[in-house]
């Protein structure tokens, strides 16, 4: 059998069970790095899309030929080359931050899909090489340029489950984070609908008013406290 220009199809009289649970089977076999390089969100989107006729099997740069051959196999059709348009094929490599150059925007934090990348606003940030799936992402956001991709070490493997358990993590994290921001503002919310909430909130601002006004004066350096040194010396 030979694999058309078109996407491998599944039957529409397929159960959505019967295609969830082949985009599962497709999505073992991906390399997992994240990279969006298929046109898609993630491995496992891509994998849905595979499964449901909407994308072809040679649309993954990581996983390369043998990747297309296990996917061909699982299948039942025939393998075909990368499609160059999606990138080309190359070893692992690794995320490097020039951490001199580091402005500490967390772009890069933000964009890593397995949380390889640590740091602090305005504080210097690192990549985890042990956890970096190379995907590239956070070289594209990077304001100064400090992101380069170097060679991953010979004894450094990739690791497709590990990776994919971390992308999961992340996606449960910023969906608990989604959460507890979307929580705290209906308590907000809900705290100013109550009686005299408007006249708290109005004398919360005029208190943060005033220590604004505080603190611009003393940044200005002048007072107008006198000290008795500061007397005595008017007095001479």
């Amino acid at each position: 059998m030979t694999l058309s220009d078109e996407p491998h199809p599944v039957s529409n009289s397929s159960p959505s069970a019967t295609v969830d649970g082949l985009a599962k089977r497709i999505d073992a076999l991906l390399p997992q790095t994240q990279c969006r390089q298929c046109g898609y969100a993630g491995c496992r989107p891509y994998a849905e899309a595979i499964a449901c006729g909407e994308a072809d099997i040679n649309q993954c740069p990581p996983g390369g030929t043998a990747g297309i051959a296990a996917l061909a196999t699982l299948l039942g059709c025939e393998p075909k080359p990368l499609n160059p348009q999606h990138g080309v094929e190359q070893p692992l490599h690794l995320a490097v931050i020039d951490e001199p150059k580091c402005i500490g925007c967390t772009l890069c934090i933000q964009a890593c899909p397995v949380d390889a990348i640590i740091g602090a606003a305005k504080l210097m940030h690192t990549v985890i090489a042990a956890e970096c799936t190379g995907c590239r992402l956070c070289i594209p956001p990077c304001p100064v340029d400090c992101i380069v991709m170097v060679p991953a070490p010979p004894e450094q493997l990739a690791q497709p489950d590990h990776w994919r358990r971390r992308h999961e993590a992340r996606h449960l994290r910023l969906n608990r984070e989604q959460q507890q921001k979307t929580e705290r503002a209906e308590r907000q919310k809900a705290a100013l609908q109550r009686p005299g909430a408007e006249e708290i909130a109005r004398a919360i601002e005029r208190a943060r008013a005033r220590k604004q006004a505080m603190a611009t004066t003393g940044s200005s350096g002048t007072s107008s406290i006198k000290t008795p040194h500061s007397e005595d010396s008017s007095d001479a």
